[in-house]
């Protein structure tokens, strides 16, 4: 028969398990500190299973996580897979272009689009987005996009449009003076 497992912790380990569970901000340490807390009480590994709602495994892979690392150890590892495409030399590209004129970058057009992005993004990082994770990418860095205005004010007439806002304020002035009351219900003075 295999020798019972020894939980008990000592004063020292005890404090840092309990600073832990009050003052850390990672959600998964403060339930595993709680775990090993609650094995050191004296209760079973079924029980705390239960009452943390995990597995009795999982119980005592933490508690073997805590022997071996201490809280640290507790908090959760990075997860293997496939890294990235966009990095932070990427984000940091997109964050320093998306807030400049395409003309200040050498384009002729003047709005954005993410077709336009991830093309100069693809010339500058040699970095390939699909659409799709590239507006992720930018919602992510706290961007919203928005429809252009459009104007056609580069293709007027600045001396014509002058003299017409000139027109329009003395319009204005005139009318002010004039009494003119457009409702239908209103009271001879």
């Amino acid at each position: 028969m295999p020798k019972a497992q020894e939980y008990q912790l000592t004063n020292e380990e005890l404090k840092l398990v309990e600073t832990a569970i009050k003052h850390d901000k990672r959600p998964e340490v403060v339930q595993r500190s709680m775990a090993v807390r609650l094995l050191h009480l004296g209760h079973k590994p079924a029980e705390v299973a239960t009452m943390q709602a995990v597995s009795k495994p999982t119980i005592y892979g933490w508690f073997h996580r805590w022997q071996s690392g201490g809280i640290e150890a507790l908090a959760n590892q990075p997860k293997s897979g496939r890294p990235p495409k966009a990095d932070d030399a990427y984000s940091l590209a997109l964050v320093e272009v998306i807030d400049k004129e395409p003309s200040e970058v050498g384009y002729a057009f003047r709005i954005w689009t993410v077709e336009r992005l991830s093309a100069h993004l693809e010339k500058i990082t040699g970095i390939v987005l699909s659409e799709s994770r590239l507006r992720a990418l930018i919602k992510r860095k706290g961007y919203r996009y928005r429809r252009p205005k459009h104007d056609l004010g580069h293709l007027q007439d600045k001396e014509a449009k002058s003299k017409a806002s000139e027109i329009l304020d003395e319009l204005k002035k005139r009318s002010s003076e004039t009494i003119f009351n457009s409702s239908l219900w209103t009271k001879r003075p």
